[in-house]
């Protein structure tokens, strides 16, 4: 069931989606050559903490292999990394893109972001998936409009994706948020217009999509968390939640 969210819980929602962004706005001058994930780790941490709320993938999901869950606060996914790479002593290069995302539960709420990030001055072997990552984002949103249907998200994204010869990832997707940070729908970046759930008011959701500079194919890592590109060719992603409205939309992560 896709959660209909109360004026009450939106009002909680742009408060926890507002932290989540100025997270990611503040972590931003030290993505830089030389900086471990880790020490990016501990810096969103410590200003989540800061101001009152938890990060939301910190234990998250236990299982009996991973018995205490996501080891630490943000995801840092690094070149190669599609998405849920885990902060370590890994050092940032010039030259690497890395991936911040950035999920914060403030007050019964969560809310859900990321970007890519230049290492240094871009190159020009990732200056282009960068982009491209960025404007597959900016169609998805664009394409969530009241009375439309999932279907046309995904669409809109694979479409514009694949005109500049560019993969979509199709493993991972976006998905409902609110009081879990994780509910339905399912956000699928790719699919076809007029298919799926309706799009109604109300409706809070995360588009994300990994964008692949070769082929599509993803493998998980022995640690259980982290997707990388079985070409081993750059990914990048962008991300934000959204929340239709009776008039189209509105990004509720902006800083």
């Amino acid at each position: 069931m896709i959660l209909i969210k109360t004026p009450e819980e939106i009002e909680s929602m742009r408060l926890s989606c507002r932290l989540a962004a100025q997270t990611l706005r503040m972590i931003a001058p030290h993505v830089q050559p030389g900086v471990t994930t880790d020490q990016l780790n501990t810096l969103c941490h410590q200003f989540i903490l800061d101001h009152g709320a938890t990060p939301s993938p910190l234990n998250y999901r236990p299982t009996p292999r991973n018995p205490q869950g996501f080891p630490k606060s943000i995801c840092t996914s690094v070149n190669h990394q599609v998405c849920h790479g885990i902060p370590s002593q890994r050092i940032l290069r010039e030259g690497d893109i890395i991936n911040v995302d950035v999920t914060v539960y403030l007050n019964g709420f969560h809310g859900d972001t990321s970007r890519t990030f230049f290492v240094g001055p871009p190159t020009s072997r990732n200056k282009k998936l960068v982009q491209v990552a960025e404007e597959c984002l900016s169609v998805g949103i664009a394409a969530a409009q009241p009375g439309g249907y999932f279907g046309d998200i995904g669409a809109a994204i694979e479409q514009h994706a694949r005109q500049q010869h560019c993969s979509v990832v199709r493993e991972y997707c976006g998905h409902g948020i609110g009081r879990s940070f994780h509910e339905e729908p399912a956000v699928l970046h790719y699919g076809t217009r007029e298919r799926g759930a309706k799009l109604l008011p109300g409706m809070i959701f995360t588009i994300e999509p990994m964008i692949n500079q070769g082929r599509a194919e993803v493998k998980l890592m022995p640690d259980q968390w982290t997707v990388v590109t079985k070409d081993h060719s750059l990914s990048a992603q962008f991300e934000h939640t959204v929340l239709i409205t009776p008039e189209g939309n509105e990004i509720l992560t902006v800083s």
